[in-house]
């Protein structure tokens, strides 16, 4: 018999049973560990089994990776998934959320929520007895991060002194790159047009957490921003919610999109991420999202490996044994 999962994976020993809302609730020594078991996961290296376990997912919000990689992690870990649908759902008819959490506490293991407001997250949290993970709110991806990390981890070994270079809105995944960036020693430089920077908290709190380590800036120029970088990275210029300001950021993001000229800036080793679904000639060119710098489909894959290591850390006995 192999060593038990907290003698094999000790950086994840404090996770169990505790919730994931931001990613600033993960150390560097937390997060490092989640991406050797996920890559372990991912090469076949590990195998867990959290038969009987059950994840429910409460998504008012479209999803296509973050629902399926879910699905898949928990089914591979042996475990089952309730698609707890608003639509279908008391949940979607009002019923507090203190009632909501402490009754589905009381049937399922986790929760992965995929909704708008944070502080909703965060009443979940505070209600249920079992890990509440952050699926995405309008202020994090936390997930979407750590897959991300473990794309740039792939193509480059050590992640410190990197620098990520974010070319678009300041959103949930400009603050979830500042943050986790910051805890690991990556230089994180978010470019957007006047108006569009992220939330001046999250800064702050990024720069904190970077120390002397690492920088966290905020610039309006994506010449700049990607002059030198090593890791591209660009999402959509209207997230879920904004789509009636479509136009409006059409105006406001010329220039801002990834394409070929802003990609030769960069490093000659520079890789480009994207977290998808993406509007091809808008916030990146169809060159370079097909091109040989794309990671963009490794990055998809990684969000199956690195929830699959998140619902081991947080569901798994310590003494569960490992390979």
């Amino acid at each position: 018999m192999g060593p038990h999962f907290n003698q094999r994976y000790p950086g994840l020993a404090d996770l169990r049973g505790r919730d994931l809302l931001s990613s600033a609730d993960l150390g560097a020594e937390q997060t490092l560990a989640l991406l050797e078991l996920a890559a372990d996961f991912k090469s076949g290296a590990q195998r867990l089994d959290l038969s009987g376990k059950a994840l429910g997912l409460i998504f008012t919000k479209a999803s296509t990776r973050t629902r399926v990689s879910f699905a898949v992690a928990m089914g591979r870990l042996g475990g089952q998934v309730l698609d707890l649908n608003p639509s279908v759902t008391q949940v979607g008819r009002g019923e507090p959320v203190a009632d909501t959490a402490r009754v589905l506490s009381r049937y399922v293991d986790a929760l992965a929520i995929r909704t708008f407001e944070q502080q909703e997250l965060v009443e979940y949290a505070h209600w249920a007895s079992i890990p509440v993970i952050n699926a995405l709110t309008d202020l994090e991806h936390p997930c979407q991060a750590l897959a991300d990390v473990l794309t740039i981890r792939e193509s480059f070994g050590s992640l410190k002194g990197l620098t990520l270079a974010y070319v678009g809105d300041g959103n949930n995944m400009a603050h979830s790159l500042m943050l986790c960036g910051a805890l690991l020693g990556m230089n994180v430089r978010v470019a957007c047009p006047e108006g569009f920077a992220p939330d001046p908290a999250v800064l702050t709190q990024a720069q904190a957490l970077a120390g002397r380590a690492a920088t966290v800036s905020v610039l309006h120029q994506p010449l700049a921003a990607v002059r030198g970088a090593e890791v591209l990275y660009t999402d959509v210029w209207a997230s879920m919610g904004q789509e009636q300001e479509q136009q409006r950021r059409l105006q406001a993001f010329a220039g801002f999109c990834v394409d070929e000229a802003l990609l030769a800036e960069a490093d000659p080793r520079a890789i480009v991420l994207h977290c998808l679904p993406a509007h091809r000639g808008e916030e990146i060119s169809a060159g370079v999202i097909e091109g040989s710098a794309s990671r963009v489909f490794d990055q998809a894959e990684n969000r199956l490996h690195v929830q699959q290591a998140l619902l081991a850390a947080l569901l798994a006995d310590p003494a569960t044994p490992c390979l």
